[in-house]
């Protein structure tokens, strides 16, 4: 591991986060689906980060890291680069707490993720993903002006901020025999990971990530971190190349298993949510469900999280992808 325990946030940091994001985020709704219990003859457990502020769990790190900024870092303001959900989450925090944000977004990110964002007043700087490198990008503007550079899930405030998403799913629904958690960067799971093993350390946590971007499977084959090349994958919120040195350390030391799933089943999961249970889940938000149907666990009889990430999809991409 290349952090001292000094560096790497823990279980406290998660329940700071939480007394932060109190009465500001979402308290978000635990749902349930007899069909899909039916199906793995389990009990499962959905937490919806979809219905969180901007429409992602992202809203948690964001906020949690800008409310401790000092007043100089805040006279300056936040920077961010992110394809879409990290860009809305730190925009809208930018906004709460009044202070200026920039984001780095990618030309091709979905056009309502980039409209939102520019909605909750941030200035958006855009650039091509398989040409340009997006933290050269954010750091030469984050020097030019003086703002404080906010990563998608690589920074100890942002991962203890997602955290709060499974202490509050614990909370409410207690000894779960799996969890499974949709993976990118690593932020969501790392902070998971620690508020699982504080709440539920008998609980098999399990990180997701595309097949085709299996960037941290693929490290802790290794033993270390792993760069791919960005995947082309529907799940983009999850087209990272490699997770950070923060992440990678806690799901290294802490994680049960990682798994990958396929588009069509991303879009099979996706069908299930829209027809079923009647709420909209983005590529990315579908990871946790289609490891929980097509992983390959046994888990029958077992009382099993699935963490949905978040719901920001273009209604027309939305549309098409289910009509396929």
């Amino acid at each position: 591991m290349n952090n001292t325990p000094a560096l790497l946030p823990t279980y406290d940091d998660v329940v700071a986060a939480a007394k932060r994001l109190q009465g500001v985020a979402h308290r978000t709704p635990v749902l349930s689906s007899r069909t899909m219990d039916e199906q793995l003859g389990a009990r499962l457990f959905f937490k919806c980060e979809n219905l969180q502020r901007i429409g992602a769990f992202k809203f948690r790190g964001a906020y949690n890291a800008l409310a401790q900024f000092t007043p100089e870092q805040r006279k300056g303001g936040a920077l961010a680069f992110s394809s879409g959900n990290h860009a809305q989450a730190i925009a809208q925090a930018a906004q709460l707490l009044d202070m200026p944000a920039l984001i780095v977004m990618p030309e091709d990110a979905p056009a309502s993720k980039m409209a939102a964002t520019r909605g909750y007043g941030a200035q958006v700087v855009t650039y091509n993903r398989f040409t340009e490198d997006r933290e050269a990008i954010a750091q030469r503007l984050a020097t030019e002006r003086g703002m404080t550079l906010i990563p998608p899930y690589n920074h100890r405030d942002v991962i203890a901020g997602q955290g709060t998403a499974v202490k509050e799913l614990l909370e409410e629904v207690p000894d779960l025999d799996y969890l499974f958690v949709c993976l990118g960067g690593g932020g969501l799971l790392s902070g998971s990971l620690l508020a699982a093993n504080a709440l539920a350390p008998n609980c098999q946590v399990i990180g997701v990530e595309p097949e085709a971007g299996n960037d941290v499977q693929q490290s802790l084959r290794a033993g270390h971190i792993v760069k791919i090349d960005t995947p082309r994958t529907i799940a983009d919120g999850a087209q990272t190349q490699a997770p950070g040195d923060l992440t990678f350390a806690i799901i290294q030391q802490a994680v049960n298993e990682v798994l990958t799933v396929n588009d069509e089943q991303l879009v099979e999961s996706m069908r299930f949510y829209a027809e079923r249970m009647k709420i909209v889940v983005e590529p990315t938000g579908a990871l946790s469900l289609a490891a929980a149907i097509h992983g390959g666990q046994s888990l029958k009889g077992k009382r099993v999280g699935i963490v949905i990430s978040g719901g920001n999809v273009d209604l027309s991409r939305f549309a098409s992808l289910l009509a396929d």
